[in-house]
Parts: structure tokens; sequence; C-alpha cells
């Protein structure tokens, strides 16, 4: 009997996703999902709305970042979101550029130095503070145009959210849909026709500029496009680097929502849940989940994981200077336990790539 015990348990072990993940030594693929403004009341708003689980609670690593700008206590999405993608602490509204001012590379950028495939899915505009890090080096958030500007000067595979008119009804008349379909870019401007690409480079606008709340018919967008974007991604031999950001849990913050924050952290958390699926199967997949801040200085002091009712309270319509909590899976994921600063995460993703 105990011998029998034995066997079934090492053939349990080896057969699990868990075990597989730890057998690659560098992971091929990173997917880095912020869920902006998530702070854990946040997350825990949304799992008392989801009838008491998440798909969060599958990580098994959890550590908190320590997300000061370089030029203030409470950081915003812009600074915030470059310490992730640059590694470096900068001024609020930063996009790509140290505190001097200076650009530095993305870990997109050097992903796609390094021959990898490279994506991006928001629901935002794709030029908006978070997505801008990762691909653009400007002095300010606010340059919506010069930030779309800047993807063309990467060759980055698919990128999906809104932002439509600063590609395409540009106050210079420079028409950069046109310029995208000259490299190669297949335009999508639906969810159903995001839907119908099958191969090659994509760039999708699913709004002029902000997409809708979930619950005002954006729907499941999210979920879709993320996982059209690992399907196209996928294909590239060396691996990927992928972002995905749920941009309106923030949005639920500022406007001191509960149902909000609520119906939108469901929402990223269903694209999370795609996301382990893949990196599951697949065996050599980092995931990483965390936000830029928190917002509205949420608390929750009523709630009901029966019937999916929470009652919050907030102290701001702004951010806070609170710890944010980071989930890992996958190889290189213990790297992610502990409390750090938020610009590691960024030295994190270099070192588990084991680019030089």
């Amino acid at each position: 009997m105990k011998k029998r015990y034995l066997i079934l348990l090492a053939l349990s072990l080896c057969c699990s996703p868990s075990w597989a993940q730890k057998k690659a030594k560098h992971p091929k693929n990173i997917i880095l999902m912020v869920g902006d403004g998530m702070g854990v009341a946040q997350i825990y708003a949304g799992l008392t709305g989801n009838f008491g689980h998440l798909n969060l609670e599958r990580f098994p690593v959890v550590g908190f970042h320590k997300n000061q700008a370089s030029n203030a206590f409470v950081t915003d999405s812009a600074a915030g979101a470059t310490a992730f993608s640059c590694g470096v602490k900068t001024y609020n509204g930063a996009i790509g550029v140290d505190a001097n001012g200076e650009a530095v590379p993305t870990i997109l950028e050097i992903a796609e130095d390094n021959g990898l495939a490279t994506g991006m899915v928001a629901t935002c505009s794709i030029t908006h503070a978070t997505p801008a890090s990762f691909i653009s080096h400007q002095a300010s958030r606010s340059l919506d145009e010069n930030i779309a500007m800047d993807f063309l000067s990467t060759d980055i595979d698919v990128f999906i959210g809104g932002g439509r008119k600063f590609f395409a009804n540009r106050t210079d008349g420079v028409n950069l849909i046109d310029s995208l379909k000259n490299r190669s870019y297949q335009i999508a401007n639906s969810i159903e026709e995001v839907q119908q690409i099958k191969t090659g480079k994509l760039a999708a606008f699913l709004a002029d500029e902000q997409q809708p709340r979930f619950s005002e018919g954006r729907g499941d967008e999210l979920v879709k496009s993320t996982e059209k974007a690992l399907e196209l991604l996928k294909s590239n031999k060396k691996g990927m680097f992928l972002m995905v950001e749920g941009s309106q849990i923030d949005w639920g913050g500022h406007g001191n929502n509960t149902q909000y924050i609520v119906e939108e952290m469901i929402d990223f958390d269903n694209a999370i849940g795609k996301v382990l699926e893949f990196a599951e199967k697949d065996g050599n997949t980092l995931v990483i989940i965390t936000a830029d801040h928190e917002t509205g200085g949420f608390t929750i002091n009523k709630g009901s994981t029966e019937t999916g009712m929470v009652e919050g309270k907030f102290t701001t319509g702004s951010h806070t200077g609170v710890m944010i909590p980071v989930f890992a899976y996958g190889p290189g994921s213990e790297a992610f336990a502990g409390i750090y600063e938020n610009n590691d995460i960024f030295h994190k993703m270099l070192k588990a790539y084991n680019f030089k």
C-alpha cells in the first residue's frame, strides 16, 4: 500500500503544471499584467464580488513593491509604469525617460532587440500612460500624438487598445494608420475584426480614444484581446514579451465607485485566468501580476461572498502611496517574493530572460 502511494505521489508531481514550470531555468516568455490602481482592497473587492474566488489565488509567489516616484511619495501611472519598463525611478508624468529626461531602453525594446515577439493590450488608449511607457520616450504623458509616432520606431508585433484618433486624426495631418499598413500591420477596428486575424502583425483600435467600462459596452474585449495576442505571439520560437493592462480599475477608484472597481477587477482576473492556462500548458512562461499604485484609498466595510455584495469607502479621489502586491508564476517566479522597489521588477525580468 505504501509503495503504491509513493508511485502515485511521484506521478502526480511529474504531471502537475507547477512542476513542469520549475524545470525551465529561464523562461522563454514573460507576460506582465498591470491592474492600474489595483491595491489589496481592490483585489479583495473583486474576490468578494466574484463569490469568494479569483484566479489570483492560484499564484504560488507573492511579494510587494514600494512605488514612490523620484519627485513624489505618491506616484502616477507614467512614473510607475516607467519603473517597470525601464528599471529607473522617474518623475510623475515621465514616459520611458529617467529623472533627467533621458530616454532609457524599455523591456519591450530589449526583448525585441533579442529577437522576441512583443505585444501590448489595454482597456484604454494604447497611448495612455501605462502602455506608452513600454514603447515611447516622451517628457510628458500628455503628448499622445508624439507617443503614437513612437510606435513606428519599434517593431512591436501586436497592440490592441483604444486611441485611434492619435494615429488617424492628428493635428499634424499625418495618417499613421497608412504608415502602419506600409509596415505590414493588419488594422482592426473592432473585437470581431481582431478575432479574424490568424497570423502576422496586428494593430487594433477598439475605440477612437478610451474604451467604455466593462458594463457599458466593452464586455469581454480584454479576455478576447489577450487570447489573440498570445495566439499571434507564440509562433515566435525565441519567445515573447507581452504587457496586458486592466486600465479601468484605476478609473473606478478615481470615481469612488465600488461597483466599477469590482466589475473591472473581475474582468482583469478573467484575463489572468487565460494567461495562466497558457502558462500551465506552455511550461516555459513567467507570469507577473501587479499594479502601478493604489487609487482611491479604498477599503471594504461590508461584503458577502455568498451574494457578491461589496460596500466600500474611499479616502481620496486620487492615488495613494501604499505598497502594492506582486504575484508571480512560472520559471523565475521565486525572485518576486519579498519587498522591493518597483523598478526592481524590470531588473528581475531582465535577469529571468538571461539577457546580457
